[in-house]
């Protein structure tokens, strides 16, 4: 999928949009295979039988910091690209909080609202969204964070500003 693409004077009136990622199915396979890539094997991830019969979500479910790895792809399907980005990265976060557990099988998806742009002289852009990972049918998302993402664009591009 190709990203969209905003100029840096664009990003600022951005401020307060929201934006969607699309649904995404987290499937034990991905519960499983996340639990081998960090030695988390807590059964009420990785034993659906056990997890049916001992816990109150009648399944697995997803790791907390599995779900949060999920932004790196749902930022690309929704968030825009600032026009001659030489790169992006995550900056990180300042307030994480998870609210519900994401059951093998749900679907989830990405609701992102820019809350603020720094738009520095030296070509550096820091984001901020505020961002949810809704649960399909649940009425608290799984988690809610604010996600600090860092873009380097061109230096003339923001001397264009003033």
């Amino acid at each position: 999928m190709t990203a969209r693409t905003v100029s840096v004077s664009e990003v600022r009136a951005a401020i307060g949009t929201e934006l969607f990622s699309g649904w995404r199915v987290v499937t034990q396979a991905m519960i499983d295979d996340f639990a081998r890539a960090t030695d988390d094997f807590q059964w009420i991830h990785t034993d659906p039988e056990r997890a049916a019969a001992e816990t109150p979500f009648g399944g697995t479910i997803a790791h907390g910091f599995l779900t949060l790895s999920l932004l790196s792809t749902l930022a690309y399907e929704a968030l825009p690209v600032i026009e001659t980005t030489t790169m992006g990265m995550n900056y990180g976060f300042d307030k994480i909080r998870f609210a519900a557990p994401v059951k093998a099988g749900a679907k989830v998806r990405a609701r992102f609202v820019l809350k603020d742009a720094d738009i520095r002289p030296s070509g550096r852009v820091l984001t901020r969204y505020d961002v949810n990972l809704e649960i399909d049918g649940s009425a608290k998302p799984a988690f809610t964070a604010e996600w600090i993402i860092l873009a380097v664009i061109d230096p003339e591009e923001v001397a264009k500003l003033d």
